[in-house]
């Protein structure tokens, strides 16, 4: 059994604790909080952000991120606007044996980076690996039956990943698309908040597939702009992954979107959900496929809807009114 080091004392780092401790490791969570520790503690779960789900007291919760030395697997469980800072503070007891492991899914604003990258460029580690597919964490803490992908560009480091995390109820499957599999995983947040803000408006299934499909339609045009394999976002990183975040109340960026259809501001919205990957995502984004020169329009909408005071309504026209095409961009002459 692994000795598995979670940063972040959230949703999906508590649900990942949970199943590693059901399944025999021993399982250490870190939050920058220690009042969050105690409160976690003293209540048996994270009321906030994993209601219901009991958190043993085999897994150790500290604020001292010393419980980094001597784990076999570190795991990141950390939004991306504060990922780089987290690493800088892990680092002291990072060794290159450990294998790391990234759950988030954004990119990194200003830089435009993978959060694979800036972990590899903070740690001087090679042993980085992608965690990442259909998995909310409501549902992994409770055992529902989940499948994700382990991708890094060492398969070895990917295989002791699959190994520790397989189990009854969640399978790992490998991939060495790291890009792919990141980019997927970071920009269904953006069509996740599209599909909320159609909810919100009373549109119905017809519009919420077709926003599904073309929308990852573009994630792939950039994700193999960067890099990736066209195959990846057709599997449980690309699809797979949109489906759950577009169709689920579990998914905060879907929330946000209705309330932002139903016309709440984008600031009011993510202050009433809290963590909306989507909305730090679209801005970076939109600042990439600009930059890889990679039409996007359904992002560059969302994009002016959060940060330009664009209309919803009108931004569904624009979509709707764009020049005709082939769906097979292919077959175009």
């Amino acid at each position: 059994m692994a000795n598995i080091t979670i940063l972040g004392s959230g949703g999906f780092g508590l649900s990942l604790a949970v199943m590693a401790d059901r399944f025999g490791h021993k399982v250490t969570v870190w939050s920058k909080f220690q009042s969050e520790i105690d409160d976690i503690r003293s209540k048996g779960e994270h009321v906030q952000k994993l209601p219901g789900v009991a958190i043993s007291e085999n897994i150790i919760l500290t604020s001292d991120i010393s419980c980094i030395t001597g784990c076999d697997i570190l795991i990141f469980g950390i939004p991306s606007s504060f990922m780089r800072d987290v690493a800088v503070l892990a680092k002291p007891f990072v060794t290159k044996e450990m294998i790391i492991v990234n759950t988030g899914k954004g990119l990194e604003e200003g830089s435009l980076k993978l959060l694979s990258t800036v972990l590899h460029e903070e740690l001087n580690n090679d042993n980085i690996v992608v965690l990442s597919g259909p998995s909310h964490a409501e549902e992994v803490g409770r055992g529902i039956p989940t499948t994700v992908v382990a991708a890094s560009d060492n398969m070895k480091a990917a295989q002791f990943v699959q190994d520790a995390l397989n189990n009854k109820v969640m399978r790992v499957y490998l991939s060495n698309d790291v890009i792919g599999c990141e980019i997927g995983g970071a920009l269904k947040n953006i069509i996740a908040l599209c599909a909320g803000i159609c909810d919100g408006l009373g549109y119905g299934d017809n519009t919420k597939a077709a926003l599904m499909t073309r929308g990852i339609h573009e994630i792939a045009r950039l994700g193999t702009a960067m890099g990736g394999n066209v195959q990846t976002f057709n599997g449980l990183t690309g699809i797979g992954d949109l489906i759950v975040t577009c169709t689920s109340m579990h998914s905060r960026n879907r929330r946000a979107g209705i309330l932002i259809g139903e016309g709440f501001t984008p600031e009011e919205a993510v202050k009433k959900v809290g963590t909306v990957e989507g909305y730090y995502c679209c801005k970076t984004a939109f600042e990439l496929s600009r930059k890889m020169n990679v039409e996007m329009p359904i992002t560059e909408q969302l994009y002016n809807i959060l940060f330009c005071g664009g209309n919803v309504k009108n931004a569904l026209e624009k979509l709707m009114s764009r020049p005709k095409k082939y769906e097979n961009e292919q077959l175009e002459m």
